[in-house]
Parts: structure tokens; C-alpha cells; sequence
């Protein structure tokens, strides 16, 4: 997909974002502007103003309210690296390996404040309501970490809550500045949903599969910190005998040579191929969910977006 048709609306929303973002002490405001500003494709403040955009309405507050939603996915994205350990992230160094862990944990949480500073007030409520969410579903995350078997259900739930609400949001909020019907506010937060679940399932695949200098983080994190993404999931399941009893002992281990004999035997296993099957299943529930919506450009741009999600490779 070709994201420079949005140019001006996403520096409208970078420029929010980094004008807020300035203040003392110092080392706190670049530290929270460090993977903010570092890329990203800004998909949640894109989704918030097409969505907006579809209902032919300009909507107020867009921008203000596509730019909260972006620093909330970005706090989640800077305790998470804390959480993970993970040293990378967009191509940089994470955080807190930047800036110390003391440091980081208060940029995420500067985030989420300014967050709630500059959301248009009718939105507030919904998004702490999604900033509770993620939580819970964060938690279920670290929880699988220490179990040996974790269901498709479960991971599903957890996927909903620790991804796929945030994107809900950014379409719901888009769809309310908008002004529109209760039926289509509510088709176009079951658009985002869905697409959110296929984002994180492609995110799964992509743990496996991307070029780690695209990807922006390390290939096989998941695998060396036990994680019990839906890949990982299905690759147990799929495996037989000394196959699976050697990938279960891999779980959890950061051993390079471990981590890449997981690789291979998730490559194996046919877990990829029916993750992408589940993808698929996701952006068709999301493409159909906006059946009744007008036939505007943005309503075409929601479906470019949704094939991106699961075309892309980084």
C-alpha cells in the first residue's frame, strides 16, 4: 500500500504528537519521543481519520484524537520492550536499553497521560476502557509465558484485548467525530477489530519469517522468551513425536542455534501456513462488516489498509 497519499494528514499528526511532547526534564521528553517519532506506519491514526473520512465528514478533533490513540499504542509498545527485554524496536535501540528502565517505564507513562491531555473529551471514556484492556490482556500474556499449553481460544482473547481493541478504537473514535449512525459506528469498530486480530496473527508469522532488519526487532524473540503466540501454538500441535518434544524444550531458550532449530521446525510443522489461513478468515469478517457503508474513497482506503496488513513484511 502506498501510504504517501496520507502524507499530510499523518504529519498533521506528527506534528501534534511532537509539539506535545516537548517539556523538562529533558532526558523524560526525548526519551518518550525516542520510538515515537523513530517511524512506524501510524495505522490507528490512519484508521481514525478514514474512518471519520468514509461517513463524508471531516469530523472534529480527528487529529488530536488519531495522535492520542498513536501515543497509547506507543506506551504499550515502550512497557512491553521492558517486559520482553527486547533490545530493538523500529530499527532502534528500545527504550529503556537507551535511556535505563527508570527512565522508560516514565516515558510510557508521560505517553498515556498526554494521551488523555489531548483526546477530544467525549473519548476519554473509551479509551480508558481499551487502556484497561490491554492490561488484562498483557497480563494474560506474561501468564502463558509460564504455562507448557495455552488454547487457540485463549490466545484469541488475549489477542483482542492486548492488540486488536486499540485498532477497534481507532475506528469507533473515527466513526464518532464522524457523526455517524449507531450501525455504522458499530460496523466500523467490528472493521477495526477484526482487523486488528489479522494484524497480530501477521505479526506472529512475520516473527518467523520477516528480514530482521525490516522487521525492525529480532526474529524469534517469541520463541526465546516462551511466548505462546498462535504460531507457536499450532506448531506444538502439529508436531509428532521427537519433533515436538525437542520444540517444547526449545521453548524458552535463547540459545541462537535453539532459537533457529525452532524456526525450522515451525517452518515444518504447517503452523505458518494455517496462521495465514486465520488472517484471511479475520480481514474477510472486517471487509464484510462494512458492506452498508457508502462507496467512498475512504471506504476503498479502509480495504487497501486491510490488505496491507497481511501483505506486509515488516
Amino acid at each position: 500500500m502506498d501510504f504517501s497519499r496520507f502524507d499530510d494528514y499523518l504529519r498533521e499528526v506528527n506534528s501534534e504528537i511532537e509539539g506535545l511532547l516537548q517539556g523538562e526534564p529533558e532526558k523524560l521528553y526525548v526519551a518518550a519521543r525516542h520510538i515515537t517519532l523513530a517511524g512506524g506506519k501510524r495505522i490507528r491514526p490512519l484508521l481514525c481519520f478514514l474512518s471519520c473520512e468514509a461517513l463524508n465528514c471531516a469530523g472534529e478533533n480527528v487529529i488530536k484524537t488519531a495522535a492520542a490513540i498513536e501515543l497509547i499504542h506507543t506506551f504499550t509498545l515502550i512497557h512491553d520492550d521492558i517486559m520482553d527485554r527486547d533490545s530493538l524496536r523500529r530499527g532502534v535501540p528500545s527504550v529503556h536499553e537507551e535511556f535505563g528502565e527508570t527512565t522508560a517505564i516514565l516515558a510510557g507513562d508521560l505517553l498515556f497521560s498526554k494521551a488523555f491531555e489531548m483526546t477530544d473529551p467525549r473519548m476519554v471514556r473509551i479509551l480508558a476502557h481499551a487502556s484497561a484492556e490491554i492490561c488484562e490482556g498483557q497480563e494474560m500474556d506474561i501468564e502463558f509465558e509460564r504455562r507448557k499449553k495455552v488454547s487457540e481460544s485463549e490466545y484469541l482473547e488475549m489477542v483482542e484485548k492486548k492488540t486488536a481493541v486499540l485498532l477497534e478504537v481507532a475506528t469507533k473514535a473515527g466513526a464518532i467525530l464522524g457523526k455517524g449512525s449507531r450501525k455504522q459506528i458499530s460496523a466500523l469498530a467490528k472493521f477495526g477489530l477484526g482487523l486488528g486480530m489479522a494484524f497480530q496473527i501477521h505479526d506472529d508469522v512475520l516473527e518467523i519469517t520477516a528480514d530482521e532488519g525490516r522487521f525492525g526487532k529480532p526474529l524469534g524473540s517469541d520463541i526465546a522468551g516462551g511466548k505462546k503466540s498462535l504460531v507457536i501454538i499450532k506448531a506444538a500441535e502439529f508436531l509428532r513425536d521427537r519433533e515436538k518434544e525437542e520444540f517444547i524444550r526449545i521453548l524458552g531458550n535463547d540459545r541462537g542455534a535453539d532459537v533457529q532449530r525452532a524456526i525450522e521446525l515451525i517452518k515444518n510443522s504447517g503452523a505458518l501456513e494455517y496462521c495465514m489461513e486465520r488472517e484471511e478468515d479475520f480481514i474477510k469478517g472486517a471487509i464484510d462488516s462494512l458492506g452498508d457503508l457508502p462507496e467512498t474513497e475512504a471506504k476503498k482506503s479502509l480495504f487497501d489498509v486491510a490488505d496491507f496488513v497481511i501483505r506486509r513484511d515488516s
